[in-house]
Order: structure tokens, then sequence, then C-alpha cells
């Protein structure tokens, strides 16, 4: 069975993490891409000023392509910018490092942080699940995407510190649901960097799931070698390398996504 984006409202997925290297941006690419392969047609938006999740899908911004930051002020379409990648379900809006601007630029705009929100409503995106890759900080691009997302998906990485960054984000996700989105809630957590010699991940995954049962994702991410190449050649894992430990990860993962969406993968 394939989906018909032309009958349905994307789902918006919003995949954040104020803390770096959690794997916040190879969880987007990963997911976006995985839900493509499951016939599942997918945007991601990359909304992170370092455009990594873009380079991961082989758009240089240096390539000169409009990017998001177009949308947000209203000069174009989402579906303008959107790029096509090499998995036919995939479509991209790539970012730019001139979106760092945006911080200071839109700080004057009459519901500045409702602006993605805006630009998504009036993109006309061929998707029936579009994800957003929020930058690793809480300031104004982040709460644009949590004021656009009714879901968002948390990528956990199995540290020590995990629990207390994990603390510091779901309280700006309630703060985000009192003043910008009273659907907002999270769609699940996702343990990344899961390494099955360390003992700490053990401990972190049952910290996690402890005090998270509802929303902790069974599908674990692994430390991969393959999965960590990937972005350098300007695929996604499952174009990389399908049979990588990561690459079977993320589809497990974009399958647990589509349950709990209520969207049935394709078999």
């Amino acid at each position: 069975m394939k989906h018909s984006p032309a009958t349905r409202v994307p789902v918006v997925l919003a995949v954040a993490n104020q803390k770096g290297g959690v794997g916040k941006t190879t969880t987007a690419v990963n997911l976006a891409a995985s839900l493509a392969v499951l016939e599942t047609p997918t945007a991601l938006i990359d909304l992170d000023p370092q455009a990594n999740a873009s380079l991961a899908l082989g758009v240089d911004h240096r390539s000169g392509p409009a990017h998001v930051y177009d949308a947000i002020l209203g000069r174009k379409r989402l579906a303008d910018l959107a790029v096509a990648t090499e998995i036919e379900h995939l479509a991209l809006v790539p970012s730019h490092p001139d979106l760092v601007a945006a911080e200071v630029e839109l700080v004057g705009e009459e519901d500045r942080a409702g602006l993605l929100s805006a630009a998504i409503r009036r993109g006309g995106l061929d998707a029936v699940v579009v994800v957003i890759d929020c930058p690793p900080a809480l300031g104004l691009l982040t709460l644009n995407a949590l004021a656009a997302a009714p879901w968002v998906i948390v990528p956990v990485q199995c540290e020590f510190y995990a629990l207390d960054g994990l603390a510091r984000l779901l309280n700006t996700i309630e703060a985000a649901r009192a003043s910008l989105n009273p659907g907002l809630a999270v769609l699940g957590m996702v343990l990344t960097m899961f390494d099955r010699r360390n003992r700490l991940s053990f401990q972190v995954a049952d910290e996690v799931a402890r005090h998270f049962p509802d929303l902790l994702f069974s599908t674990r991410i692994p430390r991969n070698v393959r999965l960590a190449e990937s972005p350098s050649h300007g695929k996604p894992a499952v174009l990389f390398d399908v049979q990588s430990p990561g690459s079977r990860a993320h589809l497990e993962l974009a399958e647990e996504v589509l349950a709990r969406l209520g969207l049935v993968a394709p078999t």
C-alpha cells in the first residue's frame, strides 16, 4: 500500500535535543530516509545553520540553492525550495549558515515563533511526514520547530549526563506547549550510540525506561562505523550500507514511528 500525500495534511516531527553530540542530525536524516524507503512520502527540513543534514544528503550550501530561511521570511514556498534526493520518496528543504542570522533578524517580527508553522501550512510539501532537524540550542529556530510540530522525537545518547539534559529539554517542551503549541507532545525517545560492550549504555537504557516507560522506543541505535561514515559520502545509511546495523536500526525505528502515528508501513 502506498500513501497518498494529496489527501492528508503532513504529520510534522521535530527531532530535538539542545545537547550537542547526541546523534540528533543522524537520527533526523536516517529516520527521514528510512520512512521514505518504507514508501512514506517524506520531507526533511534542515533547520540547523550548520546544514549538516543537507550535507548528509549530498546538498552543499555552497552550490547556491535557496534554503529554508526564504520560506520562513515568506519569500518562497517550502515546496519551491525542496530538492529531490537519491531516495524516491524523500525531499530535502536545505539549510545554510546564513540561517544563524534568523535569531537576530526575526526579533522584531510579529508571531516570530510561528513563522515556520505558517510556512508549512502554505508550503504545499508533497509529503505525508515532515521531519525537522532542529539546531542544538533552545533559540528562536528551535521554538519555531516546536510551534510547528505536534510531535517531538528526542534522541538520547547513552552517556552519563543524558538524563540531566533530558530534563531540561522536557521543561522547554512543556513551556512551548503552554505558550506556543497546546498540541505539542513527545512521540518518543530513542537511545543513540548504544554500545552493547559498555555497561553504561545498559544503565542509561534502564534509567530512561524507568522514568519514561511509555515514551522510550524499543529500537536502540548502535554505535556503528558505517553509520558514522555515511554523511561524508552524502548518503543516508540506508543507501551507503543497507546491511549495516545502523541502517537496520533506523528502518526499525521508522516502523515504530509509523505505528505510533497510526500510519501503516507498507509491506
